[in-house]
């Protein structure tokens, strides 16, 4: 098992992979933030659903999903049928428009990932896509939503005295 400093610094690695998502963000198209990305590619990934899945996929309030799903209906990227199953609730499913918006999406992250990562080995490249599909899939599995919590710190020790009984 690592040792604790090992953890420590894999959390300021991974804390840091947000300039990582900032920096491919940029090179998504205008008018496909990156809200609008994810659920393009959840609804590839996953297939039609519905809203409350796409939002528990997300892991955002069902209120931000409402409107992420409504920009990319706008534009035509999604299609929202009533669920036979239950009338109140539509089916999302994407479009031709979302597919070809989700290829231009690929397109241009592929080709950042290939400028920023031009001094990287094809070995190297495969083995960070091998280790980071491997921690994606330790989170995924049957293991506790939250982890264990640590023992609880023992009380501290008074300190000791040099003063003598009366």
């Amino acid at each position: 098992m690592a040792a604790q400093r090992q953890y420590e610094e894999l959390a300021r690695q991974l804390s840091a992979i947000g300039a990582v998502k900032r920096g491919l963000g940029r090179v998504l198209p205008p008018e496909c933030p990156g809200g609008s990305a994810a659920v393009l590619t959840l609804l590839e990934r996953h297939g039609e659903m519905r809203m409350s899945r796409l939002a528990e996929l997300l892991a955002i309030d069902m209120s931000v999903t409402s409107r992420h799903v409504a920009q990319v209906a706008e534009r035509g990227w999604i299609d929202r049928s009533p669920d036979p199953a239950d009338k109140r609730s539509r089916i999302l499913r994407l479009t031709p428009a979302g597919r070809d918006m989700l290829a231009e999406i690929s397109e241009r992250y592929t080709h950042a990932l290939a400028h920023y990562l031009e001094d990287w080995s094809d070995d190297e490249v495969d083995r960070l896509n091998s280790l980071l599909g491997r921690l994606r899939a330790s989170f995924d599995d049957c293991r506790p939503a939250a982890p264990p919590t640590p023992p609880p710190a023992s009380p501290p020790t008074p300190p000791a005295t040099t003063r003598t009984p009366a």
